[in-house]
């Protein structure tokens, strides 16, 4: 079980101090023995420490797309879930000799599966005698040291995250996850380690936990008022030096954000999204950083320190288990001190290894009970609905989801003053393989259109701000002139923008002209056939993370919040589907955009 704050301080500041003492006192006398006159010169100790990193887990123990009721594929071979990266530690344990391993993770753990979302919602880990989550079950069966927070950890809530927590043989760590009034850390900052090392003292490693501030905004319905992120860095160089004042001989942190120094939600904070490589650049005495968030691929990043021009090396490994970051942390013992000689860093792939049937075996019935879940048929399609050319085309898929955002708030806001206020509705191609086959629709088909756990929100909004909002989403199209040859492949994601960055709107009609520079490309943008006027009100349907500003578009963030729920988008498409019984896009389908070139339609 992890320590209360309060304990975990005192029992680290006892270890820490009471370490810093053996080793001062063992010193004079190994340095008098060296003098003695005709004594050999003896070679320094040395020790090897390996430390073994996953992030950006998402709810992923089994090599299996719930989506898709099948086991999990990609054109790159990759191999997902935490039975792999258990093959994978246990081999490494073998070679290395477990006690000269450390294993740890850098967050985002309890959501992104049909996995996760059952354990936190169907039968949550938060009811009376309920379930233990099985993130938890397969990641005390590995034996992780310590895990970061990551964003997603607060999807589903603090009690659900705590009850998390409560479940784990292992700490989940945050030093700038604080509380909001206090200031004082919500989770333990940090874990040091002991490693015994024959004929010298043990090598102290701390372990150093930062989250992404960004959860101030993404979840900011759950933790405002109660949770403060400040920056990285900053708490980086409060902690740091005082994890060496208590002895620790190596510093490891692991960060979950990304290295790139960029930020999604533009200057809403004061603090930097993607801030490892900051952090390695300007806090001194950090050997290594395990960095998380950005779901990119990094085997070993070298970042000089700006104070001390010691190398500390970063590593990232692909997210969903499909890689194992390995640090390999060489130390000498001179002068009366362990000091870190070298770090190196690699990934491994997980495809090269089978899962261990330890694992499958612990988690086989609560995979069960999943796949049936998912496997429930809600209604009957008229027609085959796929989001393959949805990022370009305006598709019935997508519009799916606007009409059910729509919908529920309307509902939502009868018989208010609101009431009278047209709705209209954002919603993003999320997947480019999604697809609800016609026939049988199953909640397996519906949770595959709407991958995250985002729930709904009704925003007041001006024709002004909607006129640049649906620009800014704009800059998501590659410029390109009316007589180029359009690749539908090198079209989108302009300046490396996300899929789920580019927004639909519905109950408008417009043109994107692609062939203009991006802030100048909305064209005949109507209401009810009429040119949109700047001055009038309507009510935006957009999920939570769009509303608290995640992407940055222009306006929404500010705007005034009419209603708000905590049920999933998912969630209320499934129920407006079972409701209908027949899928049919005749309920919910029209062509509001389209993407033109000097007025020509591009397709």
């Amino acid at each position: 079980m992890p320590l209360n704050r309060r304990k975990f301080l005192k029992k680290s500041a006892v270890t820490g101090a009471g370490v810093a003492i053996a080793g001062a006192a063992a010193a004079p006398a190994r340095a008098a023995e060296a003098k003695k006159p005709g004594k050999p010169v003896k070679q320094p100790k040395r020790y090897a420490l390996t430390v073994l990193g996953t992030t950006d887990l998402h709810g992923h123990v089994f090599n299996w797309d719930y989506f898709k009721d099948a086991e999990y594929k990609d054109a790159a071979g990759n191999a997902q879930g935490l039975a792999r990266i258990s093959t994978l530690v246990n081999q490494i344990r073998k070679e290395k000799g477990r006690e000269n391993t450390l294993l740890l993770d850098a967050g985002d753990t309890i959501q992104g599966t049909p996995l996760t979302y059952y354990y936190a919602k169907v039968d949550p880990i938060t009811a009376k005698g309920g379930p233990v989550h099985p993130m938890a079950q397969a990641m005390n069966a590995i034996g992780y040291d310590a895990a970061a927070l990551g964003n997603h950890e607060f999807n589903y809530g603090i009690e659900t995250l705590r009850k998390f927590e409560s479940q784990l043989r292992f700490p989940l760590l945050g030093a700038n996850a604080v509380d909001a009034k206090t200031l004082k850390p919500a989770f333990a900052p940090y874990v040091i380690k002991t490693f015994c090392v024959k004929g010298a003292p043990p090598v102290k490693v701390a372990v150093l936990g930062l989250t992404n501030p960004g959860i101030a905004i993404w979840d900011k319905a759950y933790v405002q008022g109660k949770l403060a992120f400040p920056g990285l860095e900053e708490q980086a160089a409060k902690w740091v030096p005082k994890l060496k004042s208590l002895g620790a001989d190596v510093v490891i942190v692991s960060a979950h954000s990304g290295s790139s120094g960029t930020s999604s939600y533009g200057d809403q904070l004061p603090y930097v999204e993607n801030s490892a490589a900051l952090v390695a650049q300007q806090v001194p005495d950090i050997d290594a950083v395990l960095v998380g968030h950005a779901h990119v691929e990094i085997p070993e990043l070298k970042v000089v320190n700006a104070k001390t021009g010691k190398t500390v090396v970063l590593s990232e490994p692909l997210a969903y288990a499909e890689r194992l970051s390995v640090f390999d942390v060489e130390l000498v013992f001179e002068k009366g001190r362990w000091t870190v000689e070298s770090v190196a860093s690699k990934v491994l792939n997980s495809n090269s290894v089978a899962d261990d049937p330890k694992i499958t075996k612990l988690l086989g019935d609560e995979h069960a009970k999943v796949v049936a879940y998912v496997n429930q048929v809600v209604g009957s399609a008229t027609e085959t609905l796929t989001t393959v050319e949805a990022r370009y085309k305006d598709a019935p898929i997508i519009d799916l989801i606007t009409k059910v955002q729509e919908d529920v708030v309307k509902a939502a806001l009868a018989g208010t003053s609101y009431a009278s206020l047209p709705v209209i509705a954002q919603a993003s191609p999320f997947s480019r393989t999604s697809e609800i086959p016609a026939g049988e629709v199953t909640i397996r088909d519906l949770s595959s259109l709407y991958v995250y756990d985002n729930t709904l929100v009704a925003k007041l909004m001006t024709g002004a701000q909607v006129r640049a909002y649906l620009e800014y989403s704009a800059q998501y199209f590659v410029q390109t002139a009316a007589g180029a040859v359009v690749d539908t492949e090198k079209l989108t994601n302009a300046a490396g923008r996300p899929d789920y960055n580019y927004d639909y709107v519905s109950g408008l009609v417009y043109e994107i002209d692609i062939a203009q520079a991006a802030g100048s490309r909305i064209k005949n943008l109507t209401y009810n056939g009429a040119a949109l006027d700047d001055a009038q009100q309507f009510v935006l349907a957009v999920n939570n993370y769009r509303a608290n500003g995640g992407g940055a578009f222009p306006h929404v963030a500010s705007a005034q919040e009419l209603w708000s729920e905590s049920t999933e988008i998912r969630t209320r498409i499934s129920e407006w589907v079972t409701a209908k019984g027949v899928l049919d896009p005749k309920d919910f389908a029209s062509v509001d955009w389209k993407l033109t070139r000097d007025g020509t339609p591009v397709f």
